[in-house]
């Protein structure tokens, strides 16, 4: 019966992970840094993930903030930040949220105020889709591991 269970669960993974990659969230980077998890690391995608998360969080309030500043003209600060998100999106493989700092960047460049507005609304958007898409397959991971008798810490 566990079998069972486990085989279930990672049928349900890989087929959260297909979407996601039909969808564009994900790109082949996901898959690779799937491939540097390993027994002495069991937590590995997890650990990176979450990292992500907590600095995206970071960067997503510090562009929120720049630009809900009546003052705001310091367009070059909000390319750093871009540039930063855009890199991490990129080594995690998260696709779509990368393609909108791409368009949010050129509003940037171009001191388009309204288009950094339009942009940041849809990578709040694309990035909390994929936290929420990410969760999920991490909780069916949790599952799989404790159906298949594995220690895997709690997650939040």
């Amino acid at each position: 019966m566990l079998g069972w269970g486990v085989e279930r669960l990672r049928a349900d993974m890989n087929r959260l992970l297909a979407l996601l990659f039909h969808q564009g969230v994900l790109d082949e980077q996901f898959l690779q840094l799937q491939q540097l998890q390993d027994e002495s690391s069991p937590n590995f995608v997890y650990d990176v993930v979450n990292i992500y998360f907590n600095e995206s969080e970071k960067l997503l309030r510090n562009l929120r903030a720049l630009l809900m500043d009546r003052e705001f003209s310091d367009y070059k600060k909000m390319g750093i930040h871009l540039n930063q998100f855009m890199g991490s999106s990129s080594s995690i493989g998260a696709k779509r949220v990368s393609n909108v700092c791409v368009a949010f960047r050129a509003a940037s460049e171009q001191n388009n105020r309204s288009g950094c507005l339009r942009a940041l609304e849809l990578l709040e958007h694309e990035y909390c889709y994929l936290k929420n898409k990410l969760h999920e397959f991490f909780q069916m991971e949790q599952q799989r591991a404790l159906a298949a008798g594995v220690r895997y810490p709690m997650q939040n």
